[in-house]
């Protein structure tokens, strides 16, 4: 097809296309739209007119408008490479990433070294969620210009989604260097438009992720100081400042992010998961906080809450659905796998919505699931709608307010039941949430008026623990070759509080050369270090009878637990997984319960498994309990050749008794619905 070129000949057009300019630059708009269409009426194929009213549609943000305009001009003058940029760049706003990826290309052929262009393609790349590709134009923008700090910028953000931290937090640091030179007076083009604040944020995340949370920390500080009001930078500083066990100060940045934008609902998640580490609350106090996130992000929802049409017959087969980030290498992936593949087929359909990227255990529950849905990439309005079109009657939350929440869509209701379950400590505040699966030792009677949920109990404990394959065997007593008692905690550093060290000090000193292994990730910060060793020596224990380690592999993790006696439980968070992997690993669990969901975990796994006699009436107890243990040799061996034996055999690791009671309590929810559907009708 041949296009016919705009003339030049038309000098009242091209005197009209100057006034346009002018007014434009004087922001005239409505009197420079109205010149050039004029201009256009007279002259269809006058390509500065084109463009022009282009330009104008695309700096009122009317890119509907524009991208027609810009595409026209792009056939009147296809040579010019401007036209095809900005053409890619409107496409790229508004979501065309292959017809944006395919106008950038075009670009390039005309100029193959412009810099911008691959700075563009390579965002257009990564929209797209093509990052390989992204990262190769990011990297030859940097070719043509070594000292683009945009193109080390974007070529790190890209790095990190990758999964390549190292390399994304050097090229963050260039970023930053190449900044800090421009800012000098050395040449670097696009440096003026780099948002430092953003480049601090971003590397504090890289950071984050390689558990170098002091350095992370650091960079957010950096970031705050950059832009104040940068509301993910104070949410991201609490999230580290938690895992340097700088819980009030964590605290304080989790309220800070709030206060700067009262709708971040993920900051408000990560507030009340972190208000459960501090000493003091109870279950009257973390509801009234629950109820206020309810206030917040949830309440406005009920209005819009469906007419569920669901078939109310209470002996049908039942339609159950999965919410999960985490069914896989997880806790709650260990959880939920022995029980979905012992439910019983002919009473339970089971649905699976998983927002995780899959690992050896994921293939395995999805193995057991009867529908799967990989739903990380959909929001929270088109997962309800999923559920909903999947006609589900008991819709599961097994992560609250953890990380990766999905109660914005359990806050829509779109199942006429939801059940909170497995992932998270305690009440959700959610009024759409209609039970909350816990057990006789998790939940007092007393304690239920402060769930917004109707409290339900499994029999024999809340949870079900499927050991991994890769768990080493229970080795010998180390007593026995170090002539000295190892304690253990392998816990997060935000549950390790002044109170907590005072109670272990305690036990140190009573318990002669004994010494104290704490192992988690951040734990060999040198925060952390500094921190513990401070609060311990208040104590009168001196360094050398601490251990105090970092991340590991799961696999040695476990093994680690061959290296030690007894496990002492942290208070007011106590173990969950970890006290069912200290014992699966033969070490008994001292324990001291509160009056929180989140501080009887292990009073419920001790009592499920027939030790009781592990479980403190109070600190002083918990002294008395840990050091008659550490006393009695024999007796410690023979729990611990005994308890890997003891534990499969307990309702712990029996995944078909926990599935039928499961069932059990799934159908007695769904005829009381029925009952009350019926009623209503």
């Amino acid at each position: 097809m041949t296009v016919e070129r705009a003339t030049m000949t038309d000098s009242q057009s091209d005197a009209d296309f100057i006034r346009a300019k002018q007014c434009f630059g004087s922001g005239k708009l409505d009197e420079a739209e109205a010149v050039l269409k004029t201009i256009l009426t007279r002259n269809p194929n006058h390509f500065e007119a084109t463009e022009g009213l282009a330009v104008l549609y695309a700096t009122q943000e009317n890119l509907t408008a524009a991208i027609p305009m810009f595409e026209e001009a792009a056939k009147l003058r296809p040579e010019k490479a401007g036209v095809h940029f900005n053409l890619g760049s409107a496409l790229t706003e508004v979501g065309r990433l292959e017809e944006a990826i395919a106008a950038f290309h075009q670009c390039l052929r005309i100029d193959p070294n412009g810099e911008p262009i691959h700075i563009n393609l390579g965002n257009a790349y990564k929209e797209f969620g093509d990052l390989d590709s992204a990262a190769a134009s990011f990297r030859r923008a940097i070719e043509i210009n070594p000292v683009s700090a945009i193109a080390h910028n974007n070529l790190a953000s890209t790095l990190r989604l990758i999964g390549d931290l190292p390399s994304a937090i050097a090229c963050f640091e260039k970023t930053l260097k190449l900044a800090a030179d421009f800012s000098g007076g050395h040449s670097n083009s696009f440096s003026v438009n780099l948002d430092l604040a953003d480049v601090h944020f971003n590397l504090g995340i890289a950071l984050q992720d390689l558990a170098r949370f002091e350095d992370a920390a650091a960079n957010y500080h950096k970031a705050i100081a950059v832009n104040p009001d940068l509301a993910g930078a104070h949410h991201n500083l609490g999230c580290a400042l938690k895992n340097l066990g700088q819980l009030e100060d964590a605290l304080a940045s989790l309220r800070k992010a709030i206060v700067i934008k009262p709708d971040y609902f993920e900051a408000h998640c990560n507030l009340l998961l972190s208000e459960q580490y501090w000493p003091g609350h109870n279950a009257e106090s973390l509801f009234k906080l629950h109820c206020a996130w309810e206030e917040q992000h949830g309440r406005a929802f009920r209005s819009d809450w469906p007419a569920h049409e669901n078939s109310p017959d209470a002996d049908r087969r039942l339609r159950v659905g999965f919410v999960s980030p985490d069914l896989g290498h997880h806790p709650v992936g260990y959880f939920v796998v022995s029980v979905l593949e012992n439910l019983p087929r002919d009473e339970i359909e089971t649905f699976c919505y998983s927002d995780r990227i899959g690992d050896g255990l994921t293939e395995r529950i999805k193995a057991a699931a009867d529908v799967w849905h990989d739903t990380e990439e959909a929001s929270d309005e088109d997962l309800s709608q999923l559920i909903a079109g999947d006609q589900i009657d008991i819709l599961i939350d097994l992560t609250g307010h953890s990380a990766g929440s999905r109660l914005l869509v359990f806050a829509r209701k779109p199942a006429p039941l939801q059940v909170a379950w497995a992932g998270y400590v305690g009440t959700t505040g959610l009024s759409a949430i209609d039970y909350l699966i816990s057990d006789m030792y998790s939940t007092g009677e007393e304690d239920e008026p402060y769930y917004s949920e109707e409290i339900i109990r499994m029999p024999d404990g809340w949870l079900c623990y499927d050991p991994p394959d890769y768990a080493p065997e229970v080795g010998p007593l180390p007593f026995k070759k170090n002539d000295h008692i190892t304690f253990c905690s392998f816990s997060n550093p935000a549950k390790i509080n002044e109170g907590l060290v005072s109670v272990w000090a305690k036990i140190l000193h009573q318990v002669a050369s004994a010494r104290l292994l704490i192992k988690y990730k951040g734990i060999d910060s040198t925060s952390n270090i500094d921190r513990l060793v401070a609060m311990f020596e208040a104590e009168g224990v001196d360094q050398s009878r601490l251990i105090l380690e970092g991340l590991s592999p799961h696999a040695e993790l476990l093994a680690r637990y061959n290296d030690v006696d007894i496990t002492l439980d942290p208070f007011p968070y106590s173990g969950g997984l970890t006290t069912y992997e200290s014992l699966w690993m033969g070490v008994p669990v001292i324990t001291v319960p509160g009056d929180t969901f989140a501080s009887r975990h292990s009073l419920s796994h001790l009592s499920t498994v027939g030790l009781p006699e592990l479980v403190a009436r109070d600190t002083d107890d918990y002294v008395t309990l840990a050091v008659e243990l550490a006393n009695d040799i024999d007796r410690l061996a023979d729990l611990r050749a005994g308890l890997r034996d003891r534990m499969s055999s307990s309702p712990l690791c029996n995944g078909e008794k926990f599935a039928v009671g499961f069932a059990k309590l799934m159908r007695d929810i769904w005829r009381k619905w029925c009952v009350s559907r019926n009623n209503n009708h």
